[in-house]
């Protein structure tokens, strides 16, 4: 054979992922603050585009005469839809596209942040008590910091103002200041700041307890323990039984009344009421002062029960954008223009339209999707959770005839309101768990809220183990492990049988 160049001609296909097909896919996996964020950005980058007005779409008049035969020669042109844009770019994009042991995964997650109990943990568990405070402020400071006026570095600037008059001093007051945390908490070494303060560490541990003394009682502690000791000298109740408490939390946390009752010295009810006392302390005082803006969930879907048992799906209109071509904005910057101008705006037509139509193909996307679902979980919307069936993208995927990786972004960051609440819509996907009776498949979600269930009855007396949660979920026709079992009690935040026992028996 001849080696020499030559010319050869190659049929291929390759798939182009252009900016608007890029722009189309992103589109369907946003939440609905993100999208109105992007929209926001895309009506300041681009003139020809404006926001629908209610009561009529005068912008999008389109003009007569040679304007219109000027918008037609500027018109975009059509482009795929929605769900052969993300099928499409599933080759390139399958790594976006989670399986359902992700799914599974994501559920066990969100159930144990959801599930954790505001009872008594180890240590650092404490900050979950009552939200009742200690300390002491006038009502004109209250008024002032839920207002959000006022924050702990400001309140606590104006304390050390008037607390030291020593210039010196209140340069060490105000460095002390800037290590502490949100919370309250100096998180510098005592040491380290006089050494680098060129101070005493004497010197510095005096300056540092009058600190201590300031509003809210509690900051410029170093650890929780002090914290909740500084509390209690206020209240006058450090006396030494108590701090022989404070100073073993992890009793506490643990709910070892009898360890607590050696340490203390004291009967049970002494340690009950002690138990009490410091359950009206605040662990963290700096935290009143924090004002976080809450985001308010917008569910993108409503579900409504009809006549005949059926249940109707539509969109929240009140959060789709709706967006129109300012076509008559454009034929007034009309007139001669040179070929740069004609192109800008031919570019900013063409963007405008093409966003508008992604949007549209978004919301149909959704509601499709959302509609379907629905279908196959109408048991969970009429009998509840425990009735909450196995269900994987594939399932909805191969009936509305889409890909999985478009189910994948449609039902990230998307929420459906009904009557039993608001829920993401990923969390009606869920793995299967056998029955052991051979029948249908019971669903992973369901499992869990039937294992909460036998916990949440359970008496001082007869605390379920993990081996008889088993054998009471297999009675009920669920076939499932022991540490299937172990896996999801300790995912919803419940403890083992021996800590439910000894915490029950501290309560009784």
């Amino acid at each position: 054979m001849a080696i020499g160049p030559r010319l050869e001609f190659r049929q291929a296909q390759s798939l182009v992922m252009t900016p608007q097909l890029q722009q189309a896919i992103k589109l369907l996996q946003l939440s609905q603050i993100d999208l109105a964020a992007y929209v926001e950005q895309e009506l300041e980058r681009n003139p020809l585009l404006e926001r629908e007005e209610d009561g009529g779409s005068e912008a999008n008049d389109a003009p007569s005469g040679d304007e219109g035969a000027e918008a037609s020669e500027l018109d975009a042109p059509e482009g795929p839809d929605m769900a052969s844009i993300a099928e499409e770019g599933a080759s390139t994009d399958a790594a976006d596209a989670p399986n359902e042991a992700d799914f599974a995964n994501d559920f066990t997650n969100d159930s144990a942040a959801d599930s954790q109990g505001a009872g008594l943990g180890p240590d650092a568990s404490l900050a979950n008590w009552s939200q009742t405070k200690g300390g002491s402020f006038d009502d004109e400071d209250q008024e002032r910091q839920i207002a959000g006026e006022v924050t702990l570095r400001e309140h606590l600037t104006s304390q050390i103002g008037v607390m030291f008059d020593d210039p010196v001093e209140r340069a060490v007051a105000t460095a002390f200041l800037e290590d502490l945390d949100e919370s309250g908490y100096l998180t510098s070494n005592l040491a380290d700041t006089a050494a680098k303060l060129g101070l005493t560490e004497a010197r510095a541990k005096d300056i540092l307890a009058r600190l201590q003394t300031c509003e809210p009682t509690g900051v410029f502690a170093r650890s929780l323990k002090e914290c909740l000791a500084l509390q209690l000298v206020e209240r006058d109740r450090l006396d030494p039984i108590m701090a022989r408490f404070v100073d073993n939390l992890e009793l506490v946390g643990k709910r070892d009344i009898p360890g607590l009752m050696r340490v203390c010295g004291c009967d049970r009810d002494d340690v009950l009421d002690m138990i009490a006392e410091i359950k009206t302390l605040d662990p963290k005082p700096g935290l009143r002062f924090l004002r976080d803006e809450a985001q308010v969930l917008i569910p993108d879907v409503y579900v409504r029960r009809l006549g005949g048992g059926e249940w109707q799906v539509e969109l929240n209109s009140d959060a789709l954008p709706r967006l129109l071509v300012n076509t008559r904005y454009r034929a007034l910057v009309g007139g001669p223009k040179a070929r740069e101008d004609k192109a800008y705006l031919s570019e900013c037509l063409a963007a405008a339209n093409w966003l508008i139509k992604s949007l549209d193909q978004r919301a149909t996307t959704i509601l499709k999707v959302s509609s379907n679902l629905v279908a196959q979980q109408q048991a969970f919307f009429d009998k509840g959770i425990e009735h909450l069936r196995p269900l994987t993208l594939r399932d909805i995927a191969s009936e509305i005839e889409m890909h999985e990786s478009t189910v994948s972004r449609v039902t990230t960051n998307k929420y459906l309101a009904c009557a039993r609440g608001v829920f993401e819509l990923k969390f009606f996907f869920t793995s299967a768990i056998a029955s052991s009776e051979g029948g249908e498949a019971h669903s992973a979600e369901a499992v869990r809220h039937k294992i909460r269930q036998l916990i949440e009855a359970e008496t001082s007396q007869s605390v379920l183990s993990d081996d008889k949660l088993v054998e009471l979920l297999r009675s009920a026709g669920i076939e499932v492990a022991r540490r299937t079992v172990a896996k999801y009690r300790e995912a919803m935040g419940i403890a083992s049988s021996v800590e439910r026992r000894r915490q029950k028996m501290a309560l009784a």
